[in-house]
């Protein structure tokens, strides 16, 4: 064995393996990367015959990726390090393998472990490694050390950068090769360093994470920095490599030249930097964001996460090292600070904007804490609170901190909309961490907010979006006395959407005076939507000329629809004349539908010239449907030469439909030529629909050679919808190989559904492997539809384990379908424990379909406490339909005490709304709580709402109200 190259029979055996792995896969080395969340360095090397056994942890992302058994691949890994030879046991340190991420300060990105000895907990702490520009100095440092040659590297960023990781990535390879690593850290960092740096021997990784521990120490910095530099001058010593971390404002502390008069400080640290230091920046740049998405939609779900709050500003890190602590300071926060975030947390997922006031916060934070908590709080409680929270953690983030919102700087707005934003602008404002604000959203889903929280809402809250999107929150939970008020809030401060509502409830209850003087109010602001539905209004109550009045002043404001909807309407009351008035309104303001519709009425009244007039207009107004339309009335009329000419017209002007739909009718009248000839206009027009569309119909007429000639036209153009379907000709025919290589320039070409349809064909032919090969190829292009058939079809055969692999590769690519349907089909063969599983397996991927079919066949099965269970899952996730459903069957079986319970919890989580029919829901809502909930979930007492609105969307008439 040549110990040197690592070629020991083990070792031989798992490259072997791992090589035959990546055929199978057919994936290349930079893919294989990306699957496994390694460095494409790393990949190289384990698979490279000149380099040493790959690690661990190098071996099992590259197993799981390949789908190679991990414990036999890891097997191998331990007799091949053991093959290679001694390690260097000298010194301090110990062997870089048994050394994990976190003893060495690299910061948690997931939760962290959740049982003793979890490899899964330990692969959800943290994401997989984005390599950028500092990764590559950090790797030829390394590759001087391999070469024999010491080296010193400090990488220089703010907190949670990335710097740390990075340094962790870098030393991988020393892992390999049975290098050790020591970090100097009892007693204390600076006089464990001091103690045992001349004890450093060769191939040993000096470890000086937060190195101002040690070079910034006042009694021994300089002394260590000059141990360090004996290290890294002595030949007997070496090669070592020392990695150290420090943040700018250290690194301009000791490279800053002394003040003349004054001591040099840092006169040995300065020296040890000089050339060494590497700056780590802030943010992911563009190609470090695109390598991050990738991992993410192969599915490192903790990337993901982070990119979805810090894929605008790029800070990526920070988010992913910040998160755990985030949560760890809102669990352990004081009762007046846990208060006050948890009002934070529910006005962000009821919808108040970003910047929270204080003053709001401090309001409703009261009634978040015990009666204990409460009688404990002292006058300065709030400054206590505001304070702790805004102690930063790792990424320079804070629980809540305070924010500076820009001013806006617009044109004059309205009066009551300028005192809106000058109203909302008052006082310190403070923005919540996004990883908390995901937190709650998540953990306070089903709670409704305390009363302190709405009354503060509609005492502090000016921006008339938050007061509107906070009334339909409470209106969503049946909160319906503070629903009214806060729309009236919002109305007051200028809401259009608010004000077109509360127009319509006027209507309603009767004053169709007041109704106006709103709509035009929300109008001004914008928001056409209450003249509109007060013209409807209008126009059925029999008040036509009111009717047309409001319509032509939404219309006035550029809402046409208004006079398309009065039209309809006459023109199903037979007014004709009416109806054509209104869309000749419409028409004059440009509305190219009115236009199309008037040309309509012109052509069936036989006036042509009439028609073609308006449909110009629509069509010099950009519409070119028009002309085709008209084409195709002329068709119908036998006007063929009149119909081919608008259709040649609007191919002309970018619409080569025209001519696709007139060969089809020319096809259907046995005219095979002119539809030929009208085909072959459209696809010089770039259109291969056209020649696909006319080969299905020559293939089911049976002119097989026509259909193909028709194909390879449209494939020569590359249409890689044509290469599918000569794809299955040669399928059919027994050309396989190139069957499989039209698909795969189709899927070059972006279209998955090539790989998907011959996956399928081959399951079905028995070549599994193949079949698997293809329907992961899909997945890898972002269709993951061909792993989910074929995991139902491993099913139906019998084989649910691999049916199950098969459906979690789909779902780690986003389509849960598989999980959803195996999920049912457990339930229907009696295995519950397996079909819930699945089910929560698919609603952590967003997908409570399974859970909900879960819980209304336990229910039809008559277990009821299984059922509300699942139904309750479902609602964590934010589906609250079927708990609704379930107190909707207690209701009808006559439980009422139960069904009070489970439509109390729909209130709760915000799935009370009635504006959809469900008779039997609202009947029981307007029975227990007829004049809607308060806050702590009890009756609320009889009010009477201002302005005679009627308040509840239960109420079946304007009497009803109270």
């Amino acid at each position: 064995m040549d110990e040197q190259n690592g070629h020991s029979p083990q070792l031989t055996k798992l490259r072997g393996r791992l090589a035959d792995g990546l055929a199978r896969a057919r994936l290349n080395q930079t893919q294989l990367a990306r699957r496994a969340g390694l460095g494409r360095t790393t990949v190289s090397e384990a698979l490279s015959p000149q380099k040493p056994v790959p690690s661990a942890e190098t071996v099992a992302a590259l197993s799981r990726a390949l789908q190679l058994p991990e414990a036999e691949m890891l097997a191998l890994q331990r007799t091949a390090v053991q093959q290679a030879g001694p390690r260097t046991t000298e010194g301090p340190g110990r062997p870089i393998g048994e050394w994990a991420p976190h003893d060495l300060e690299v910061h948690r990105a997931g939760p962290g472990p959740t049982a003793a000895g979890s490899d899964m907990s330990a692969e959800r702490a943290w994401p997989a490694y984005v390599r950028r520009e500092h990764d590559r100095v950090l790797d030829k440092a390394v590759d001087d050390t391999m070469a024999g040659r010491s080296r010193i590297m400090v990488l220089v960023g703010a907190s949670s950068t990335g710097k740390t990781r990075a340094c962790w990535e870098a030393v991988q390879p020393l892992a390999d090769q049975g290098w050790r690593l020591w970090h100097p850290f009892d007693p204390t960092r600076a006089q464990a360093a001091l103690e045992q740096l001349h004890r450093v021997g060769p191939r040993t990784v000096v470890w000086l994470n937060e190195a101002q521990h040690y070079l910034g120490d006042r009694a021994v910095g300089e002394q260590i920095a000059a141990a360090v530099h004996r290290l890294l001058v002595s030949r007997e010593r070496g090669p070592v490599l020392v990695l150290g971390t420090l943040w700018p404002e250290y690194a301009t502390q000791y490279t800053a030249l002394p003040i003349p008069a004054e001591p040099d400080l840092h006169s040995r640290v300065r020296e040890l930097l000089a050339g060494h230091l590497l700056a780590v920046p802030d943010a992911f740049d563009a190609p470090a964001l695109a390598a991050a998405k990738v991992l993410a939609e192969d599915g490192d779900w903790l990337l993901a996460d982070a990119l979805t709050r810090a894929h605008a500003d790029g800070r990526i890190t920070q988010d992913l090292a910040g998160a755990p602590e985030l949560l760890n300071r809102y669990q352990h926060a004081g009762p007046a600070a846990k208060a006050v975030l948890q009002a934070a947390m529910d006005a962000r997922r009821l919808g108040v904007g970003l910047h929270l006031p204080q003053a709001f916060l401090t309001d409703a934070a009261t009634d978040y804490l015990s009666q204990s908590d409460y009688d404990q709080l002292t006058d300065g409680w709030p400054e206590q609170a505001y304070a702790e929270l805004a102690k930063p953690v790792h990424g320079k983030q804070a629980p809540l901190r305070q924010t500076s919102p820009r001013p806006l700087r617009r044109p004059p707005a309205p009066a009551c909309a300028a005192t809106t934003g000058a109203e909302a602008g008052r006082g310190p404002q403070f923005r919540l961490a996004d990883y908390l604000e995901q937190h709650g959203r998540a953990s306070r889903r089903h709670l409704c907010p305390p009363a302190s929280f709405w009354y503060a809402a509609l005492t502090h809250l000016a921006h008339p979006d938050d007061l509107n999107r906070i009334a339909d929150e409470a209106e969503r939970r049946l909160r319906l006395q503070w629903a009214h008020h806060l729309r009236h809030r919002a109305a007051t401060h200028g809401s259009p959407v608010a004000l077109a509502l509360l127009a319509v409830l006027r209507a309603e209850a009767g004053d169709p005076d007041g109704a106006e003087v709103l709509a035009r109010q929300a109008a001004g602001h914008g928001n056409t939507d209450a003249l509109r539905q007060l013209a409807e209004m209008r126009e059925k109550a029999g008040d036509r000329d009111s009717a047309e009045a409001l319509a032509q002043e939404a219309a006035g404001l550029g809402d046409t629809d208004a006079l398309h909807q009065l039209a309809v309407t006459r023109e199903l009351a037979r007014d004709r004349g009416g109806a054509e008035a209104l869309i000749r309104q419409a028409a004059d303001l440009g509305d190219t539908g009115a236009l199309r519709q008037l040309a309509e009425m012109r052509e069936e009244a036989g006036d042509r010239d009439g028609a073609e007039a308006l449909i110009r207009q629509a069509a010099d107004l950009g519409d070119t449907g028009a002309l085709r339309q008209l084409a195709e009335m002329r068709e119908e009329a036998g006007d063929r030469d009149g119909a081919e000419a608008l259709a040649q017209e609007a191919a002309g002007l970018g619409d080569p439909d025209a001519l696709r739909q007139l060969a089809e009718m020319r096809e259907e009248a046995g005219d095979r030529d002119g539809a030929e000839a009208l085909i072959q206009q459209a696809a010089d027009l770039g259109d291969t629909d056209a020649l696909r569309r006319l080969a299905v119909t020559r293939e089911l007429a049976g002119d097989r050679d026509g259909a193909e000639a028709l194909i390879r036209q449209a494939a020569d153009l590359g249409d890689t919808g044509a290469l599918r379907q000569l794809a299955e000709m040669r399928e059919e025919a027994g050309d396989r190989d190139g069957a499989e290589a039209l698909i795969r320039q189709a899927a070059d070409l972006g279209d998955t559904d090539a790989l998907h349809q011959l996956a399928v064909t081959r399951e079905l032919a028995g070549d599994r492997d193949g079949a698997e090969a293809l329907a992961r190829k899909t997945a890898v292009y972002g269709d993951a539809i061909a792993l989910c058939r074929l995991a139902m079809m491993r099913e139906s055969a019998g084989d649910r384990a691999s049916a199950e692999t098969l459906a979690r590769q789909a779902a780690d690519h986003g389509d849960t379908d598989a999980l959803r349907q195996l999920a049912v089909l457990r339930e229907e063969t009696g295995d519950r424990d397996g079909a819930e599983a699945l089910s929560q397996q698919a609603a952590d991927r967003g997908d409570t379909i399974a859970l909900c079919r879960l819980a209304m066949m336990r229910e039809s099965a008559g277990d009821r406490a299984s059922a509300e269970t699942l139904a309750r899952q479902a609602a964590d996730h934010g589906d609250t339909d079927v708990l609704r459903q379930l107190a909707e069957m207690r209701e009808s079986a006559g439980d009422r005490e139960n069904a009070t319970i489970l439509a109390r919890e729909v209130a709760d989580h915000g799935g009370a709304s009635v504006e959809y029919e469900h008779k039997v829901w609202a009947s029981m809502l307007r029975m227990r709580w007829p004049h809607g909930m308060d806050p702590d979930g009890t009756r609320t007492a009889p009010w009477q709402p201002t302005m005679d609105i009627p308040h509840s969307p239960l109420a079946t008439s304007p009497a009803s109200t109270p």
